[in-house]
């Protein structure tokens, strides 16, 4: 099993870090294999809905996207972790995803993804539903935890101090592997749900 993280905070070692390392340590006890992205701080611009990946099957702009989206087509996972910003994500992350999403057109039925939101105080519950829109969009199962994934915390280190929060981190983390294993198990046995022809309903 393999699990690819996205880290959305600028903040190296932050609040988000923390709760994030959290479901590392669960995973590395599960023998579940992780590769964790710092993407907050990176120089990622937004879709410019050119187009240019339906033909050539990857983002014309060639950067940490790219790079990401091999990595994620290997992966029985997702997590995508972020600050709260006015209720949102962070605007790198939401770039990233938005062609990450996009751009890369293999099969994504059933590989697991996960959000995780940090903030002061509000606007996680905001945040949380925007990510999982990326995973619910394309048929990915979205892995739950004992609570919304949430963890609170102000100044760099202050996330430590939320217990609950943490525990959260680590139920997830557990609940997450469990589902990787069962839907593996699952595709070995059943294999995947037959797809219908998409349909498009245009409104205008």
């Amino acid at each position: 099993m393999k699990v690819l993280i996205l880290n959305g905070s600028p903040r190296v070692n932050g609040n988000t870090t923390i709760a994030l390392n959290e479901m590392v340590k669960v995973f590395k006890e599960e023998g579940v294999e992780t590769e964790v992205i710092q993407i907050g701080n990176k120089d990622i611009r937004g879709c410019i809905a050119c187009g240019s990946c339906g033909t050539t099957g990857k983002c014309v702009f060639d950067d940490e996207v790219n790079e990401i989206a091999t990595k994620f087509a290997q992966a029985d996972g997702l997590v995508v972790a972020s600050p709260v910003y006015y209720a949102s994500a962070n605007a790198t992350l939401i770039a990233c995803l938005d062609r990450l999403f996009y751009s890369t057109g293999f099969d994504k039925t059933m590989k697991v993804g996960a959000s995780v939101v940090v903030a002061r105080r509000g606007g996680c519950s905001a945040t949380f539903d925007e990510l999982n829109k990326y995973f619910m969009g394309c048929g990915m199962a979205v892995a739950t935890s004992q609570y919304w994934n949430s963890v609170h915390g102000r100044v760099q280190g202050e996330a430590e101090d939320d217990l609950e929060g943490l525990q959260t981190m680590r139920t997830l983390a557990r609940n997450m592997t469990f589902l990787m294993r069962s839907i593996a198990l699952g595709k070995e046995k059943y294999g995947l749900p037959i797809k219908e022809e998409r349909v498009f309903t245009h409104f205008i």
